[in-house]
């Protein structure tokens, strides 16, 4: 199959944890399973996809930064990043290329503090309280956003 074209994975701090970190909250799936389904989807809708997870807000940016040649769109689960990062806010108001907002639980139903996203703004769509299942819901929007 031709590709389709190619797509970012973003996943930020602490998602390395998952399947240990909360699992009442975040589920039992693993940063290794979400990032077999991305690919998986991906690859059933004709599209390369990148995954890369970091601790690291610097890590994250560059990572946008370089989408911004050869890549069709961004899933990003920012973590906490997506409540404090101006940083990460301006790196994807910059560079041209659609994203979608993840986050594995209903943060509207969480600590006030993670009701407001400083993203959310600046992307294509926001996926909340979906679980593993929100990043096959952001490949897949990414994919009818480009038809």
């Amino acid at each position: 199959m031709t590709s389709a074209g190619n797509l970012l994975v973003l996943n930020g701090p602490n998602l390395n944890l998952l399947g240990l970190r909360e699992p009442a909250i975040y589920g039992t799936a693993t940063l290794d399973d979400v990032e077999q389904l991305c690919l998986r989807v991906g690859d059933e809708l004709g599209y390369s996809v990148e995954c890369i997870q970091s601790n690291h807000e610097g890590d994250l940016i560059d990572a946008i930064h370089a989408a911004r040649e050869g890549c069709d769109g961004i899933v990003i689960n920012a973590g906490a990043y997506t409540h404090t990062s101006v940083a990460l806010r301006d790196a994807l108001s910059a560079v041209p290329v659609p994203a979608i907002e993840v986050h594995l639980s209903n943060v509207h139903a969480r600590e006030e503090f993670r009701h407001h996203s400083l993203l959310s703004p600046v992307v294509s769509a926001v996926i909340v309280g979906a679980g593993v299942n929100g990043y096959r819901l952001a490949i897949e929007q990414l994919a009818w956003l480009r038809k």
